[in-house]
């Protein structure tokens, strides 16, 4: 009997870089790290990307993804070194002694099969159990983590649920085969906070119901607080900081991490009344051709250089109503006002200053750019577009963008895989500035950072907007961030418009049933909060 189901010593782990021009050469991404992880305890892993967070998950299974390879050190699975057990060896613990559940559920699940089926798909292939266990130890799964209709939820395919369900689909099937280990790679980041609340409580519930030890990355500290019971604070592949849960939250030793901790309470004043208004969306409704309706008579406004931001759960019509504003979705009632014109409803019928004056940026970067071109291409294209420039005079002023992002010149030339994530972002914002907007809708641009690069997002959009006086809507889930860049929420749900006004007063009682659910399911950084609103939510739902 080993005291450490898990021992990881010394993990050292490479890969091959090919910078442009030059030859290939090897780098160092996770270098003398080592843990311990007992039976029945979670470990969080937590840092800015590329910090090695999911890198050191992976190594659980014996797996580098993307050319990384394991070089150095050991993984004891009790008491065993798994790095040495060859193809054959570790496919034997892959699945069924240690599980991985990902960020991303929905490219997860084949959309041609049956959830049921997929869930027990592993425990089948490892002789772990007959169909009939298996099938008996999926809905003893689906009732602990929470689902609806657990006798039937098996025969849904993956599009017939929701994220969050899909979510929790994936940590039963992790689950399935009674691992001794589970690694979590963020598995609730792509969540609403009313979604990520029951998620998290499912996922500790269950670990807790089956004494199973995780792994648990993520890039939100007061998520993780929830969960762990120890944490380790990762940066640029080394170990910042390292204890329990409670002391990382409340007496953290380093200057990083007291970053990481404080991060989430920096708060925005509201800008003063204005009578200037630059969009006003008028009794609007729309839905899609077939029939669907996603929003249902919104109205609101937004002053000149000021920031809205549109807060709601997925499937709120958060993002419909962006794609209203631009013409990408025409409305089926109602209207949009710009600068005291009538914007025609498609697309299409606007002119093409009408289509300069908004822009966009988007929540992924990595798909919002195309990747055979390079930054200055990027930053460019709006510029000959809306301004004729070409050659030298356009390559200069995309080398004045990128100063303005904070970036430098020295990107141009550069492909979007050769940045990171915050820096793909920057470039985004760079391509939105080459127009001279009036207006951006920003539609979630932070929720797939870390919490440092996302406030170096937020402080960059707040110092253009002081400087050029653009206008912000912003949709995002996180109220942490509209504590610290709106001047005046709208907050939706189930495509309706709930609750309009400066921020002082929408994020202030009374509340509105909603708006009241949301603001009690943002993590606190503290520890046992979950347990708190889980109760609260429980004592409400009696009293009603």
């Amino acid at each position: 009997m080993h005291d450490h189901l898990l021992s990881v010593r010394n993990l050292k782990i490479e890969a091959t870089s090919y910078p442009p021009g030059e030859p290939p050469k090897d780098i160092t991404i996770v270098e003398g790290i080592s843990f311990d992880l007992e039976k029945g305890k979670v470990l969080g892993l937590i840092g800015e990307s590329g910090a090695g967070k999911s890198t050191i998950g992976l190594s659980a299974l014996a797996y580098g993804r993307g050319g990384v390879r394991i070089t150095g050190g050991e993984v004891l699975l009790e008491g065993k070194d798994i790095l040495p057990l060859g193809k054959r060896g570790i496919r034997t613990i892959r699945g069924a002694r240690v599980c991985y559940v990902a960020q991303s559920a929905a490219a997860a699940f084949n959309p041609a099969h049956k959830l049921g089926d997929q869930v027990i798909e592993a425990t089948l292939a490892h002789g772990l159990m007959s169909e009939a266990e298996a099938r008996k130890r999926a809905l003893y799964l689906f009732e602990v983590l929470g689902l609806p209709n657990p006798d039937t939820f098996g025969d849904r395919f993956p599009h017939q649920v929701s994220g969050g369900q899909l979510q929790r689909a994936m940590t039963a099937m992790a689950l399935c085969s009674n691992p001794q280990l589970i690694v979590f790679d963020e598995p609730t980041t792509a969540l609403d906070v009313t979604t990520q609340i029951d998620v998290l409580a499912a996922i500790k519930h269950a670990i807790e119901e089956t004494d199973t030890a995780a792994l648990y990355i993520t890039h939100d500290l007061a998520v993780v607080a929830q969960i762990s019971d120890h944490i380790m604070v990762l940066r640029h592949g080394h170990m910042v900081e390292y204890g329990t849960a409670q002391q990382i939250i409340e007496a953290p030793r380093e200057e990083y991490t007291r970053a990481l901790v404080n991060v989430r309470q920096k708060k925005r004043e509201e800008a003063a009344d204005q009578t200037d208004t630059l969009l006003k969306v008028d009794n609007v409704s729309a839905g899609y051709s077939n029939g669907f309706k996603v929003l249902f008579d919104v109205s609101l406004h937004l002053p000149k250089g000021q920031t809205l931001a549109i807060v709601g759960e997925s499937g709120s019509g958060k993002s419909t109503l962006a794609r209203v504003i631009t013409g990408l979705l025409p409305p089926s009632e109602g209207s949009i006002t710009f600068d005291g014109k009538q914007l025609t409803p498609a697309l299409k019928q606007r002119s093409r200053d009408d289509l300069r004056r908004i822009q966009l940026i988007y929540q992924m970067a990595d798909t919002a750019m195309n990747p055979r071109q390079t930054v200055g291409q990027i930053i460019g294209r709006p510029l000959s577009f809306y301004f004729g420039l070409h050659g030298a005079k356009k390559r200069a002023r995309v080398a004045e963008l990128l100063e303005e992002i904070e970036m430098g010149s020295g990107f141009i030339d550069r492909y979007p895989a050769e940045l990171s994530g915050g820096q793909k972002q920057r470039v985004a914002i760079a391509r939105a500035l080459a127009a001279e907007p009036e207006l951006i809708l920003c539609d979630e641009p932070t929720s797939a950072l870390d919490p440092l690069v996302a406030e170096g997002i937020l402080n960059l959009l707040l110092r253009l907007q002081a400087e050029t006086q653009v206008s912000y809507l912003f949709i995002t889930h996180d109220i942490a961030i509209v504590r610290a860049i709106a001047d005046s929420v709208a907050v939706m749900h189930r495509g309706k418009l709930v609750r309009f006004g400066p921020k002082s007063k929408v994020l202030a009682p009374p509340f509105d049933d909603y708006t009241d659910l949301l603001l009690k399911s943002v993590p606190e950084m503290e520890i046992g909060w979950l347990e708190k609103a889980l109760a609260s939510r429980k004592m409400e739902s009696a009293g009603n």
